[in-house]
């Protein structure tokens, strides 16, 4: 029960911007055999492609916002084409795009835009989850109503195992809902030992401010040290035909470095 472990270059956002090519070694050095994107730091396709096959790492996937891909589908996609991604993903929606705003169905018809762009260039379009695609419309998720309203041809799955937990589901039989449609799965962990917090996304960096309090009450953690059964994750990964698994830590805890997080992720994913 083995896949090739990625990262989610988020999770080293300040040091990729201190030093781009040598992070991207060290990740390397780590184990990871891929990399998903979150930006390109100022750096060319091209050159990124020269980068990535130096080193030897995969281009696996990347997160653009929505509003940047929508803008000019063929050309933000083309670009990731050029880098050699074979994915590419709306990773978060502000608040005027989620389910229950009037925008949410802008995203709805987007996501067929954009997965058309997407596939016309080689690529395959993901949605990544938080947890608030799992407010419910007339009884049914907001997730899941974006998935049956787009076809599997045009979109598929980026389940994040972390807010699928945080939004009450559990990880494994969530994923195994979308069999054949989740090539690329996230492995987060968290511990959550307060009452959750009312401000999530203060926690990731999406706004600068975030009370003490609340960052006390959740915490990301290394993928295994925290309440995530990974066992039965990847069994369900398994289950669901994924190509790859993709480790994100959107901030350092345990007074450890990003650096030190990815290790310790990669370190317990080889036990298992």
């Amino acid at each position: 029960m083995t896949f090739p472990i990625a990262i989610q270059l988020y999770s080293v956002r300040e040091e990729l911007e201190k030093d781009f090519s040598g992070t991207l070694r060290k990740i390397k050095a780590l184990g990871y055999e891929g990399v998903e994107f979150a930006g390109l730091y100022g750096h060319k396709p091209a050159e990124i492609k020269q980068i990535l096959k130096e080193i030897g790492l995969l281009p696996v996937s990347a997160h653009v916002p929505f509003v940047d891909l929508i803008a000019d589908p063929a050309k933000v996609v083309g670009e990731y084409a050029e880098i050699g991604c074979e994915y590419i993903a709306i990773p978060y929606l502000t608040p005027e795009y989620r389910p229950g705003a009037d925008k949410f169905n802008e995203v709805i018809e987007g996501a067929k835009i954009i997965g058309k762009a997407a596939n016309d260039a080689g690529l395959v379009l993901l949605y990544h989850n938080h947890d608030f695609e799992f407010e419910k419309i007339d009884g049914e998720y907001a997730l899941d109503i974006l998935y049956n309203s787009v076809s599997s041809d045009l979109l598929k799955t980026e389940v994040d195992t972390c807010w699928v937990n945080v939004a009450g589901e559990n990880p494994s039989d969530y994923l195994r809902k979308y069999i054949g449609r989740s090539p690329v799965v996230h492995l987060k962990d968290f511990v959550m030992p307060g009452k959750r917090p009312d401000k999530m996304y203060e926690l990731i960096g999406i706004t600068e401010e975030k009370k003490e309090e609340e960052s006390k009450a959740f915490e990301f953690r290394p993928v295994g040290y925290g309440v995530q059964n990974f066992s039965e994750i990847l069994k369900a990964c398994k289950d669901i035909g994924a190509s790859w698994v993709v480790v994100e830590q959107d901030a350092p805890s345990m007074g450890k470095t990003p650096l030190e997080c990815a290790k310790a992720s990669i370190d317990y994913l080889k036990t298992l």
